[in-house]
């Protein structure tokens, strides 16, 4: 059960996806004054070295984060085509914060979601964060992580199964909430769970916003995921928002030996119920824009669709 480790796939193209839909989610939310409370529900170890033994295992950021920095620092540097678009805002926006925990062109330091909503929550007093994590090694990790941000009050860190304990949370005292949704789906039995946790929670606060990442693989539970999200949507008639990102083909290929290769993770999705108005037009020019620098073959392709 515990034997998912974020800090294998920190940086990859799945997080680009989930931590620039999320900034952007934030940024629109934390406009209004009132308080705002965050739930983050498998927050893992919070911070991650992309230089450290578990990152370099897999290598998985080298093709995402990375990668995308070293694109945009190229088309920068080249300047060949005078017509190309500059790095979109939500783009841009994603790699500052990123970059904000790092010393001059370090890449080493990449921040979990609890770190990037915490550092948009900062100057809001008024605005608390929740973490969830159950597994006891990323939990304790993670409390000792936030310990260094001297947070007090506005965050707090539970080693508790999120999908029954967020009951006891919404609807919050300030009726403004996000919740961010992202297991590890290494169990079949979370995806539904976490359509569980969603039909319970829009039930107890309708106007909350709702964001769920999930994986885009060749299992029909991770292709119902989405489906039946947006069927809870329309059910409670509330809008909402899917987003995707495919970087490579899903099909299995051998290589030189005749030995099957998996392709790992091809493609993800962002699904929001109750979105900014302004999200669908801001992801649409982000993804654009992503899929084309994190691209590992010609399958690339990104989609942004909305209803309610």
């Amino acid at each position: 059960m515990f034997s998912y480790r974020h800090a294998f796939h920190a940086g990859n193209h799945a997080d680009v996806l989930k931590h620039t839909a999320l900034i952007a989610v934030l940024r629109h939310m934390t406009q209004k004054d009132t308080a705002l409370n965050v739930f983050d529900t498998h927050a893992g170890a919070g911070l991650y070295r992309l230089d450290g033994d578990y990152a370099q295992t897999s290598g998985e950021a080298a093709n995402g984060y990375l990668k995308l920095v070293e694109a945009l620092a190229n088309a920068a540097k080249n300047g060949t085509d005078k017509n190309a678009p500059p790095t979109h805002p939500a783009l841009q926006d994603y790699l500052d914060l990123v970059a904000s925990f790092n010393k001059g062109v370090s890449h080493t330091v990449y921040p979990g979601s609890p770190f990037i909503i915490h550092n948009l929550l900062q100057g809001r007093d008024r605005d608390r964060l929740k973490l969830f994590e159950l597994h006891p090694t990323d939990a304790k990790t993670l409390r000792a992580n936030i310990a260094q941000l001297e947070a007090g009050r506005l965050v707090t860190v539970d080693q508790e199964d999120s999908f029954e304990a967020l009951k006891k949370f919404l609807p919050p005292p300030s009726r403004r909430a996000l919740v961010l949704c992202d297991p590890s789906y290494e169990m079949k039995t979370d995806y539904a769970r976490v359509v569980g946790m969603m039909t319970d929670a829009v039930k107890r606060f309708a106007t909350g916003t709702y964001m769920v990442w999930y994986p885009i693989i060749p299992r029909p539970e991770a292709h119902d995921l989405p489906r039946k999200l947006k069927t809870l949507a329309v059910r409670e008639g509330r809008p909402w928002l899917n987003a995707t990102l495919t970087v490579k083909s899903s099909k299995l290929t051998t290589d030189d030996e005749g030995e099957v290769v998996r392709p790992g993770l091809p493609a993800s999705g962002v699904f929001v119920i109750n979105p900014p108005h302004t999200l669908k037009a801001t992801l649409v020019g982000a993804l654009g824009q992503a899929a084309k620098f994190l691209a590992q073959d010609k399958n690339k392709a990104f989609e942004v669709e909305s209803g309610g």
